[in-house]
């Protein structure tokens, strides 16, 4: 990859803003392959953009789409792996189910606890992981225009970018396939593309101080909240090596008090927060104060070759500890799409399904937060029509109850489109069935000879391949079928072809000393036994019948099909309708 000092250069792709999504978008283009044609620039120097505060947690699926990416073990070496939670009323006492008491209950995956590490070390982890692959952060480098030739067809180099050097003031030209705008909620690109940002503002203001504490509060290594009087519902959460951030409301009467709001003036607010509980800062390592708004940006995917990621097309509250979160999905769901598309495997229209599946879920979310934000700040939500004197801490428990399996990201589905299929298989009344759109769920599986204990998602690691899972059931039931279906894959003129983009698994209901004497076939891609049934319960296949799920590279059921010889027709048109397949 060239430098900055170079006046002139072609890339396929340039990636605006090296904070988390940036890198993880950069890393993941990096891993498909795409190293040498790749940039990341960040127009703030590494000294300001390594400070601590800003994002914190990552909920279980944003951690298991970056264990996919083999990044998450990193993180959880320096993580503070929160499963515990309280909430304390005004005066100090214990009350159940309230707050952030849902995180306790995160269940059905490896991953089911809040991972928390300060934006700083997770950004360090994501620079270190991608220079690896020979790809540096480009800063201080700042965009200072953009060009988009119109006239140039998808997949061209649609986009000049101008970028100047922070150091040296020289200015240099990039030209581009595709330009990622991950710069933030004040983003360039949005802004000199003139996207609208839809939304508002709230005059309400919110301040976050993480530091080293002492506290007399019983519970203090934990995700927590404080029901005060006159700072709403306070953020206590345990941090990463040994530190805690407080979070509250600023209001107008709080603000009076105070010429400028500076680090002696957080840390007063912060220790009146948590009363009756005394606290003591031994350490301050960041704070700031800053307006809750809830926006979106009308396009995520504009002229065919911006798109924009995290920040730049969303931004809403730090209530429910979403952000990072969000622009983790809007990353994943993107870098697999876009690197297919880059390798002529599929046709560009691909990339509209970015557009279409993130931004319902960015909306579910603003209208999550609109009410949690307000009830943190003591107010019931706009148009409550329950109890006007009701408890708005109530209240925010049962909210965040409700909106608990989307806040861990669990139940974040897309709609049917052209890689979401409801395909042939059907579990009759079975209600736990995985459809096409949803989360491809973890499961326990054993590795034949050694018996090793596995799961699914190590075996389906995030390589920009779709992943059949052939669920054998019990041969005695399914060897016909199995037969049937692997004779059809091996005389398809699809699955012949070299270069696809797909991976095989067999899962068979039982086990044994021999794979192939287990399924009486030659197995399609590993084996990996469920003697237990519990990979196919979770699937809600019947063990007597089978079922062949195809997952999205990044985790999420693409369509789940009968077995025998006929899904081998309905995986070829399903594949013939997103990929690029020439005859």
């Amino acid at each position: 990859m060239g430098s900055t000092n170079q006046s002139f250069r072609h890339l396929d792709v340039l990636i605006v803003g090296g904070g988390p999504v940036g890198l993880v978008t950069a890393f993941q283009l990096a891993k498909f392959g795409h190293a040498n044609s790749i940039a990341i620039i960040e127009k703030h120097p590494k000294s300001t953009q390594d400070q601590y505060g800003r994002a914190i947690t990552l909920y279980p699926r944003s951690t298991e789409i970056l264990d996919q990416l083999d990044l998450a073990d990193d993180l959880a070496q320096e993580c503070f792996a929160c499963r515990s939670t309280v909430s304390y009323d005004k005066d100090g006492n214990e009350v159940q189910g309230r707050g952030w008491y849902f995180m306790e209950n995160m269940k059905d995956t490896q991953w089911d606890f809040a991972l928390v590490l300060r934006q700083k070390y997770q950004e360090e982890i994501f620079r270190q992981r991608l220079k690896a692959f020979g790809v540096s952060l480009e800063a201080p480098v700042e965009l200072t225009d953009i060009e988009i030739a119109e006239s140039m067809p998808a997949n061209g180099y649609r986009v000049t970018a101008t970028v100047e050097d922070g150091l040296t003031g020289e200015i240099s030209t990039i030209k581009c396939k595709y330009l990622i705008g991950a710069d933030g909620g004040r983003s360039f690109v949005r802004q000199k593309l003139e996207i609208p940002f839809e939304g508002n503002t709230t005059e309400d203001k919110w301040v976050r101080i993480d530091g080293i504490v002492e506290c007399d509060m019983p519970k203090t290594r934990v995700y927590g909240a404080i029901e005060s009087p006159t700072h709403g519902n306070v953020l206590w959460a345990a941090l990463d090596h040994g530190a805690t951030r407080i979070g509250f409301a600023y209001t107008a009467e709080r603000q009076k008090g105070y010429k400028e709001f500076n680090e002696a003036a957080a840390v007063a607010e912060a220790i009146q927060s948590v009363k009756p509980f005394n606290l003591k800062f031994k350490q301050v390592d960041w704070y700031t104060v800053y307006s809750v708004g809830q926006r979106i940006a009308k396009s995520f995917f504009t002229s065919d070759c911006v798109l924009l990621a995290g920040d730049a097309c969303h931004t809403h509250s730090s209530g429910a500890a979403q952000g990072m979160n969000t622009g983790m999905h809007d990353s994943v769901n993107l870098g697999w799409k876009l690197s297919m598309v880059l390798k002529k495997l599929a046709p560009p229209l691909l990339l509209h399904t970015y557009e279409s599946e993130r931004l319902p879920n960015v909306q579910k979310l603003i209208n999550y937060d609109k009410d949690i934000s307000r009830l943190m700040t003591m107010r019931l939500p706009i148009g409550w029509k329950g109890d006007p004197a009701a408890d708005p801490n109530e209240i925010l428990g049962v909210v965040m109850e409700e909106a608990s399996t989307f806040t861990s990201g669990l139940s974040i589905a897309y709609e049917e489109n052209a890689i979401n299929i409801k395909g042939s298989f059907s579990s009759g009344t079975v209600k736990s069935q995985v459809v096409a759109g949803q989360r491809g769920p973890d499961v326990e599986l054993q590795k034949p000879g050694t018996r090793e204990i596995t799961r699914l998602h190590k075996q389906t690691p995030n390589v920009a391949k779709f992943h059949l899972i052939v669920f054998a059931g019990e041969p005695e039931y399914t060897s016909k079928s199995l037969h049937a279906f692997t004779a059809a894959v091996e005389h398809s003129s699809l699955f012949s072809r070299t270069g696809l983009p797909v991976a095989w698994i067999t899962i068979p209901a039982v086990s044994g000393p021999s794979a192939v004497e287990v399924l009486g076939v030659m197995p399609l891609g590993k084996v990996l036994y469920d003697e237990k049934h519990t990979a196919h319960q979770r699937y809600s296949i019947d063990v007597k019948h089978g079922a062949v799920v195809v997952l999205r590279p990044d985790g999420w059921a693409g369509t789940i099909t009968t077995l025998g010889a006929e899904a081998v027709d309905e995986l070829t048109e399903y594949f013939s309708a997103i990929l690029s397949i020439a005859e």
